[in-house]
């Protein structure tokens, strides 16, 4: 039995016709028809008396009309309940700042279009310090890239970034449409310090190919590190995220094409029993989110794990 039966079933018996039942209900009088014999049939009873002039309820229908009128107030009123009672609670995300770039904002808008009762705290931050705070239960969630996850975390891959060589006209880097980490050694090089996930990726991989960085300054700070770059001062080498802006910034983007030369994202948060469903919520928000933002071509040079 289903509730959309017993509403055609209570509008028949209100309007006293099938014909004028099934127009304000927006369907065919056929399929109507066939929906209340269905409910007859389920209930072994004869609801309506049907004749020339319209139908009428029998003995049977008025009582289960009584009982239908009830039920459908009662769904309506849970109905009502939910729409009070939104997801609501408290949820702590950590990002570090070149993921904070591209997806806080979208992430942002679409918790507030979906959750507007969940109060959202962001952290932006090292994913190094990032991972600590989650280990410290003072974060839900968390962005980040580093693949010794504790045990009791759940993670969820989330997609892979290329990286790119960030620099200002000033500052030319070697020339080509894509480079190759052999072709950067002797680049005048700003990077974050050895406590950022992404700066112990990348001496890996330089030394994978061979090669000692030029690295003439360490910066911690997104912005700052930007703002040198921008003054001429050296270029960088960031993932997708960081150089969603750099060209209406003025500045130059090659992206590195060996092929282990990417940073993986990863949602990590605390294990499913111990998140709130706010908590829950979020998580698949961010996911969504983050597919999104890479479907349309807004996190360059990502790519999704399961396409």
């Amino acid at each position: 039995m289903e509730l959309r039966q017993l509403r055609y079933f209570v509008k028949v018996v209100e309007l006293g016709s099938l014909g004028r039942a099934a127009l304000e209900l927006g369907v065919g009088t056929s399929a109507l028809s066939q929906q209340i014999a269905k409910l007859e049939s389920e209930l072994c009873a004869r609801l309506l008396n049907r004749s020339s002039t319209g139908v009428t309820p029998t003995s049977a229908g008025l009582a289960f009309l009584h009982h239908a009128q009830l039920t459908l107030r009662q769904a309506e009123n849970a109905v009502q309940a939910a729409r009070r009672d939104r997801m609501s609670g408290y949820v702590s995300l950590g990002l570090a700042p070149t993921t904070a770039s591209v997806l806080a904002l979208p992430l942002i808008e679409a918790m507030r279009a979906r959750y507007p009762d969940i109060q959202l705290h962001l952290v932006e931050m090292l994913s190094g310090y990032l991972a600590g705070q989650l280990n410290a239960r003072q974060l839900d969630l968390a962005v980040l890239f580093q693949t010794d996850m504790a045990k009791r975390w759940s993670v969820m891959p989330l997609l892979d970034e290329r990286l790119f060589v960030i620099h200002s006209p000033a500052r030319p880097a070697p020339p080509g449409e894509s480079l190759r980490l052999a072709d950067l050694g002797d680049l005048p090089l700003v990077l974050p310090s050895a406590q950022h996930g992404l700066r112990t990726r990348l001496m890996a991989a330089f030394e994978s190919a061979g090669v000692v960085p030029n690295v003439i300054m360490e910066i911690d700070g997104l912005a700052t590190l930007m703002d040198a770059v921008r003054a001429g001062h050296a270029a960088t080498i960031q993932p997708g995220a960081a150089a969603a802006h750099s060209d209406e910034a003025g500045l130059c983007v090659v992206p590195i094409i060996d092929a282990h030369v990417s940073r993986r994202n990863l949602l990590a948060s605390l294990s499913d029993d111990e998140l709130s469903p706010a908590a829950l919520a979020t998580r698949v928000t961010v996911a969504g989110v983050a597919r999104e933002l890479v479907r349309a071509g807004h996190w360059p040079g990502a790519s999704l794990l399961d396409e």
